[in-house]
């Protein structure tokens, strides 16, 4: 039996937040057809506004979402006429909604380096994770949606959290499911091509030209559920391609075009090929870091999203972003001349 929301009909999309004292009932809704191709996750993302994903992820995973009258994973695609059942969730239950300060705000609007009809484009600072969840009140995608109350904005992909640089954010669907499928490569959508680069600063003395990586990538779970990727055999295949820019200190300034996205790639391709990033605390060099940290200053990650090239309206409407490197690394680059 389908039991649905009295004001609503089980088909309408695009859910307002329900208020704390309002009486919550489990409802199903219709996937549309416009949304088939995107993850489970991100569609109930959508359908309980403001509800951090690991509350999404939660009910996901103890059974209470169903797609089709069956349980799913986070990560399953969907298709357009889907059934999706979405139990009863209390946005009290997600803590406490306190609005993100009023310094961030204003950061963020001053790290807008493009913005149109459809799309807006971020220079994301280092330390601020894409959205919220675990622990992290406030991600870029909430702090964008308090700065314009009233848009619809859709968070395109993600970026890690220690990385700067370009975040993607869609206004209309339309741009959203277009730059999706760019970004997976989907080789239905006419002038699929991305081209992604970024600016990295790798220990040691990397050899001249371009360097190509192309080993796959298996994301692992290490004890307390932190992600750990490593080359592995059984792993998604995974293309980057590294080219030095010039040599500071004894360490290589390097282009970085990677052509697919799997998480941590530019990290432990260059763990890889023995050159880490610098400041990676992860998959890095801890005694190179230590060294950066007191010879130039280096107190996070050099790795910066400077460039995406796209065309969207089927390749009609061609896409040129930029983001500046930040001025802490510039700085570093500084010291190491």
């Amino acid at each position: 039996m389908t039991h649905s929301d009295p004001n609503k009909s089980p088909g309408r999309t695009g859910t307002a937040p329900r208020a704390a004292n309002e009486p919550a009932q489990v409802r199903t809704v219709r996937v549309p057809d416009d949304r088939a191709g995107q993850r489970l996750d991100n569609f109930l993302l959508g359908q309980l506004k403001g509800a951090p994903r690991s509350l999404v992820y939660k009910i996901v995973r103890s059974g209470q979402v169903r797609v089709n009258g069956g349980r799913a994973k986070a990560e399953r695609k969907l298709e357009g006429g889907d059934e999706v059942r979405i139990p009863p969730v209390r946005l009290s239950e997600a803590g406490d909604r306190t609005p993100p300060p009023k310094g961030l705000l204003d950061a963020l609007e001053a790290a807008i380096v493009f913005e149109d009809a459809r799309l807006l484009a971020l220079n994301k600072p280092s330390g601020l994770a894409s959205h919220g969840g675990s622990g992290i009140s406030h991600g870029a995608i909430e702090s964008l949606r308090a700065l314009r109350p009233g848009q619809t904005l859709e968070l395109v992909h993600r970026l890690d959290r220690d990385t700067s640089g370009l975040l993607i954010v869609a206004k209309k669907r339309s741009a959203l499911t277009e730059l999706q499928a760019l970004m997976r490569e989907d080789p239905a959508v006419k002038g699929a091509s991305i081209t992604k680069r970024y600016l990295a600063l790798l220990t040691g003395r990397m050899p001249d030209g371009v360097m190509t990586v192309d080993a796959p990538l298996h994301v692992g779970l290490r004890q307390g559920g932190e992600r750990h990727v490593q080359v592995n055999p059984i792993g998604k295949p995974s293309l980057s391609h590294f080219k030095v820019l010039e040599r500071r200190g004894g360490q290589s300034y390097c282009e970085v075009r990677i052509e697919t996205g799997r998480t941590h790639q530019i990290r432990v391709h260059a763990q890889h090929i023995g050159h880490p990033i610098a400041g990676d605390d992860k998959y890095g060099d801890v005694e190179a870091n230590k060294r950066l940290r007191d010879q130039a200053g280096l107190k996070r990650l050099f790795l910066h999203a400077s460039t995406l090239e796209f065309a969207l309206d089927g390749g009609k409407t061609p896409y040129l972003l930029n983001a500046p490197l930040a001025p802490e690394l510039i700085d570093v680059l500084d010291r190491l001349a």
